[in-house]
C-alpha cells in the first residue's frame, strides 16, 4: 500500500518535519502559507526571517529548495525531502542524475530513515522525476 499523498504544491505545510515548527512558525508570522510562497522567498527574506530570531537560516535554506522541488517538478514534499537528503538539492541537478545511481541511493536512505514502513521510491519513479526535471530545465 501506497502512503496517501500529501496534497498538491499549494498544501499549507502540514507535512513539515517536526524539528521544523520554529520556521513554520515564523513563515505564517510572515504571511508564508504555502510552498509556492516559500519557494519565491529571496536570500534577503530568509535572513531577515532568521535575523528575527525565530528560526534557523539553515533549516529555512533547507526549506526553501524543499519548496522549490515542489512546486518545479509537482513532487510530494517526502520526495523533495528524500531528493535534498540524498544530495540533490535543484531541478537542475536532478536532471542531471544518473537514475540506476539515484535509485539506489534513495533507496538506502528511504530504509535508512523509516525501515520497510514506508518503501523506497522504485526505478520508474526515479526516472519520471529525473524526466520532470528535464523538461523544467529546458
Amino acid at each position: 500500500m501506497r502512503p496517501e499523498p500529501t496534497g498538491s504544491p499549494i498544501d499549507p505545510f502540514r507535512s513539515l518535519p517536526a524539528h521544523a515548527q520554529r520556521e513554520r512558525r515564523a513563515l505564517e508570522g510572515a504571511g508564508i502559507h504555502n510552498w509556492p510562497g516559500l519557494a519565491a522567498l529571496t536570500d534577503q527574506q530568509l535572513a531577515q526571517l532568521a535575523v528575527a530570531g525565530a528560526a534557523s537560516a539553515p533549516t529555512l535554506q533547507r526549506l526553501r529548495g524543499q519548496a522549490r522541488l515542489v512546486v518545479e517538478l509537482e513532487l510530494e514534499p517526502h520526495q523533495a525531502a528524500l531528493l535534498l537528503h540524498a544530495g540533490v538539492p535543484d531541478a537542475r541537478s536532478l536532471a542531471g542524475a544518473n537514475p540506476e545511481q539515484l535509485w539506489r541511493q534513495t533507496g538506502r536512505l528511504q530504509r535508512r530513515l523509516t525501515g520497510t514502513a514506508v518503501p523506497p521510491p522504485d526505478l520508474a519513479r526515479v526516472l519520471g522525476w529525473i524526466q520532470r526535471a528535464r523538461r523544467a530545465t529546458n
